[in-house]
């Protein structure tokens, strides 16, 4: 087995210094959240409704292909410059889109947040994992936990209040003075060794990378909504990740540095828990992304506040991770936990597939408590078995790794859940005289009593088929989980033996 490198003991204000690292953390995930409810306002002013769909995806596809990027940038140059020169890259991009004039500059800009936002996610966890020993890990992994739940829940009700009052610039400008604060703080408080100074940089692999990546979500996200899946623009995204994958492949057998190390996969936890990640992605971007929409249309919800509509998954998600990482920290052993996390995310998800147009608010509720509890099992704890699988040198890799796969989960999980939902919805309002495609929930009642009755059952049927198959792959993520290996999570590493690094220097000012 082979022998991990970690550091002796966590820094006594640990949790001080995590404060800002978790802070800039928030940034990149709040910012789709909160333009998500400023984009009616936005077209209105900017135009370019026909790009709508490209202010998320440009910073979709940035934030995926530059996170394993980003993380490898930091086991070779050291995490702390790394960190920062996202979090710079990212205020620059919220400012300027923020003073965008037209729907193209909105667009470019939301790539620049992108990058950025790609070294948010992978820097956070490679720090957390540089900071702190396997064991005591566990503890701070549920502060990630609770970032994202806050996130998801605080981000339309932030992007509504904003745009309201404020107008739709500062859903972007917001993020600069609490990016500022992020960046003193880091700047400050984190102390971190450098890495590598003459390391090569892959660009061969890391351009391959880009390009696969870009073509796997546009194939998510293009097919079967933007265009038809038989289209040339959705064939040729096709095309390119099927050829781009062996190619990036083989760029990593000859890089002496690859952005991804194919070894990782010779690891058996770590090929197990990438398919954990993966369907960890798939549940929980499927369940954010169509469980509000019943709650709205079926169960006459208001969308005012949509993201308090997914409190009863989210708040288990952040009381689960929390415990499960105590018991960790105390126990050592973690095994238990992701085949807990399988169980419950299976559970949940054959309960949700039994929703139907008489499901009441409390029995819905607690069927999405079940499947946050088992995503609380499983969203950090993903990483943190992948992190204490690798050696430190490539703990930043392992990291970014498993939050690509996390996030490669959630394009295909929401491409193909909202195939199956469409194809519900136009099976059931074809028969009744009405077409497919999503209805705004307040339009319902100006529908015809059976056009409306039609509509709900298609949305029940809908929610039917996501979750029977999020139901399948969320048992193969349980068989993942029952094969892992458990090497039982050390209190503190040895010490570096590395020959001497300095610590390292702040960025010239």
């Amino acid at each position: 087995m082979t022998t991990l490198s970690a550091p002796q003991t966590a820094p006594r204000n640990v949790r001080w210094i995590l404060l800002g690292v978790m802070l800039a953390m928030l940034l990149g995930m709040l910012d789709n959240m909160i333009i998500g409810t400023a984009m009616p306002t936005i077209v209105g002013e900017l135009g370019g409704l026909e790009h709508l769909s490209w202010v998320v995806s440009a910073y979709t596809l940035a934030t995926a292909a530059s996170t394993p990027i980003w993380a490898k940038l930091g086991d070779l140059f050291g995490r702390k410059n790394n960190f920062l020169a996202s979090i710079v890259i990212f205020l620059i991009g919220s400012g300027l889109a923020g003073a965008a004039q037209n729907m193209d500059q909105l667009i470019g800009f939301r790539v620049l947040q992108g990058i950025g936002a790609g070294g948010l996610a992978a820097g956070a966890f490679a720090i957390i994992g540089e900071l702190i020993p396997p064991r005591e890990r566990a503890k701070y992994m549920g502060m990630t936990a609770s970032v994202m739940a806050l996130a998801t829940i605080g981000g339309p009700l932030v992007g509504g209040f904003v745009t309201d009052h404020a107008g739709w610039r500062w859903a972007f400008y917001l993020n600069l003075p609490i990016g500022l604060i992020a960046l003193v703080w880091c700047y400050t408080t984190l102390h971190l060794t450098a890495r590598r100074p003459n390391a090569k940089i892959d660009y061969l692999g890391a351009a391959l990378l880009t390009v696969t990546i870009s073509a796997i979500v546009l194939v998510t996200t293009w097919g079967g909504t933007q265009y038809a899946w038989d289209s040339p623009q959705v064939l040729t995204t096709i095309a390119v990740a099927v050829l781009g994958l062996p190619a990036f492949i083989w760029s990593q057998t000859r890089a002496p540095e690859p952005i991804i190390p194919l070894s990782l996969f010779t690891n058996r936890n770590f090929v197990l828990t990438s398919v954990l990640s993966v369907v960890v992605g798939v549940a929980m971007f499927g369940a954010v992304s169509f469980l509000p929409l019943f709650q709205q249309t079926v169960q006459g919800a208001s969308a005012s506040n949509s993201g308090l509509l997914l409190l009863p998954m989210m708040v288990p998600i952040i009381a689960v991770s929390q415990i499960a990482g105590r018991v960790m920290s105390k126990t050592g052993r973690y095994k238990i936990f992701p085949i807990l996390g399988g169980v419950l995310l299976t559970g949940g998800s054959i309960l949700l597939a039994t929703m139907d147009t008489g499901t009441s608010r409390l029995a819905s509720g607690i069927y999405m408590a079940m499947l946050g509890a088992g995503l609380g099992f499983l969203m950090q704890m993903t990483v943190l078995i992948a992190q204490n699988s690798v050696e430190m040198k490539n703990i930043g890799a392992a990291s970014g790794t498993a939050t690509l796969f996390r996030t490669l989960g959630g394009s295909f999980g929401v491409a193909l859940f909202g195939a199956l939902f469409n194809r519900q919805i136009t099976a059931a309002m074809t028969g009744h005289g009405g077409h497919g495609g999503q209805l705004d929930p307040a339009k319902l009642g100006s529908l015809p009593a059976a056009l409306r009755d039609a509509y709900l059952h298609g949305v029940a049927s809908g929610m039917h088929s996501i979750f029977t198959w999020s139901a399948v792959l969320c048992a193969i993520g349980l068989v993942a989980a029952l094969f892992l290996v458990e090497v039982p999570l050390r209190q503190a590493g040895p010490p570096a033996a590395a020959p001497a690094q300095e610590p390292e220097k702040a960025p010239a000012q």
